[in-house]
């Protein structure tokens, strides 16, 4: 179908707030940004340079180290500019086709990496004489692979349903960053259709991913309980916290925006909030606080700097 849109610029309303405020969240969401990007950029050096971290866990959370960077650059930057500029909302045609293409492509992986790192998890608890051979550098490969191809896949199935669709005006976008839903309310068609198609797609990502998870995590439990020693149960249990923290925080705003009837503006900018800002970092603090591997790599990191030998 032709694109017949008549739009050349959309107007990111931004976040329902007082204009007193825009300093005050500018700052507020400037140092969150510089500190999830620092934060796992921080955990991708710690990782790939200690090789007691070069395991199948860890492989996959550099996967999600990298994808959390670049989520929240997706949106944030923007967010900030709309905040100190008056013009800073305007973002082109092609610029909002490819934040929505961005944003869902890096939240889709990161959805299906969850997954897959449940699975890890499974093995490493279920199996763990066969953890090694199971998990192996190749699988870990396509694994990864997969989740990033997955991501693309769902990604060009939402930009498609949503910028096929002619737009001749309104343009005012009542989010802080081009999204599917706010988008569609501005077609000058019927948008039905494809957002029933956009609600199953999500739906079904979504939803299999999280039952994929659970299932995980009911075995993961099966298998913990049958150790012996209660340290042995401690540990194991540790093994999995982080990971439980971080999948409830992305799964429950997502659900709440995706996949419940009817939709308001204000409120799911809001909650977006979660998930593309305060999400990717929680990240690395969970991963860092809690995993006692990280903390001495992030250690032995400081003092090689430290200690490095001045020229």
């Amino acid at each position: 179908m032709p694109n017949l849109s008549t739009v050349t610029t959309f107007i990111l309303v931004g976040l329902p707030h007082a204009p007193l405020l825009d300093a005050p969240l500018f700052g507020v969401f400037l140092v969150v940004y510089v500190l999830t990007v620092l934060g796992n950029f921080l955990i991708l050096l710690v990782i790939m340079g200690d090789s007691r971290l070069h395991t199948p866990m860890y492989f996959f959370l550099t996967n999600l180290s990298f994808i959390d960077m670049w989520f929240s650059t997706a949106t944030v930057p923007k967010m900030l500019l709309t905040l100190v500029s008056p013009g800073g909302g305007a973002i082109s045609f092609p610029g909002c086709v490819a934040q929505l293409y961005a944003f869902h492509f890096l939240g889709s992986t990161e959805c299906f990496l969850y997954t897959v790192m449940s699975y890890d998890r499974y093995l490493a608890i279920s199996y763990p004489l066969r953890y090694s051979s199971l998990m192996g550098g190749r699988t870990c490969v396509l694994l990864a692979t997969g989740t990033w191809l997955s991501g693309s896949l769902h990604s060009t199935i939402q930009t498609a349903l949503t910028f096929h669709l002619p737009y001749c005006g309104p343009r005012h976008i009542q989010h802080y960053f081009c999204d599917a839903p706010p988008i569609l309310k501005l077609a000058c068609v019927d948008t039905s259709a494809n957002e029933m198609v956009i609600f199953v797609n999500i739906g079904m990502v979504a939803s299999g991913c999280f039952l994929l998870i659970v299932l995980s995590y009911v075995s993961i439990v099966r298998s913990i309980l049958k150790i012996r020693t209660s340290a042995g149960r401690h540990k194991a249990f540790q093994t999995c916290m982080s990971h439980c923290i971080v999948v409830l925080c992305f799964f429950g705003p997502c659900v709440f925006i995706y996949l419940r009837p009817g939709s308001r503006d204000a409120v799911d900018s809001v909650v977006a909030v979660f998930y593309t800002v305060l999400t990717p970092l929680l990240n690395p603090v969970v991963y860092t606080l809690r995993n006692k591997e990280v903390k001495r790599a992030l250690l032995k990191l400081k003092s090689g700097f430290v200690f490095a030998p001045k020229k």
